[in-house]
């Protein structure tokens, strides 16, 4: 008699619970929406972490919980442009023929860098500082390899391409235009690093 009664009471809990955590996995999405949106709009500057809550509909409280600091906060919104960026791939992928879906992810990845060094200015520019990490290379090589591969198959980029020597190209590409901020020459850039990935005429 004793069991099913502690059943059900075990039921009602983990039932009672869900809308719980479901709130918080809303509230923490939503804290990450609204922190992309003010580090987008203050690149490099100052954001307050107290705007970020209000924005989100939530308490400060509730920030904290999720996020004790601002580097966790900053890290989180780098993780969520960094598997929206890898997301992309694929999703360029099914769209386009490889090579116009290689050169399409690589414009997708350049708005990526800029928000990538907004984030740092941003913690920097914070009252708590801290280290971000920044080891994307292995995220960026898995995002492009179905990308090289289907281009090798179906003729339209070069067999011989390794992912990671395309990162190598890419990283040169953004380092040695973004001390001058000429993105028109990044594009143009990127645009030939393209043209040495496809096959030579016969």
């Amino acid at each position: 008699m004793g069991r099913p009664e502690a059943a059900a009471v075990g039921e009602r809990s983990s039932a009672a619970g869900q809308p719980a955590r479901a709130d918080a996995r809303r509230n923490r999405e939503k804290l990450i929406t609204a922190a992309r949106a003010a580090f987008a709009a203050a690149p490099g500057g100052p954001v307050a972490l107290e705007a970020i809550a209000q924005q989100a509909g939530v308490g400060t409280g509730t920030l904290y919980r999720h996020f004790p600091t601002r580097e966790a906060l900053v890290e989180a919104v780098y993780a969520a442009e960094l598997d929206d960026v890898v997301a992309s791939a694929s999703a360029l992928l099914g769209q386009f023929p490889p090579d116009v879906a290689l050169r399409a992810w690589m414009d997708r990845y350049a708005a990526f860098w800029v928000t990538k060094h907004a984030l740092l200015g941003t913690l920097r520019a914070g009252s708590a500082p801290g280290r971000i990490s920044l080891s994307t290379r292995e995220r960026v090589i898995t995002a492009i390899t179905p990308i090289l591969a289907r281009g090798a198959e179906a003729g339209s980029l070069r067999t011989d391409i390794r992912p990671g020597d395309v990162a190598v190209l890419m990283l040169g590409v953004f380092l040695s235009t973004a001390a001058c901020d000429a993105p028109e020459q990044a594009s143009r850039l990127l645009d030939l690093v393209v043209d040495a990935l496809r096959p030579l005429p016969r």
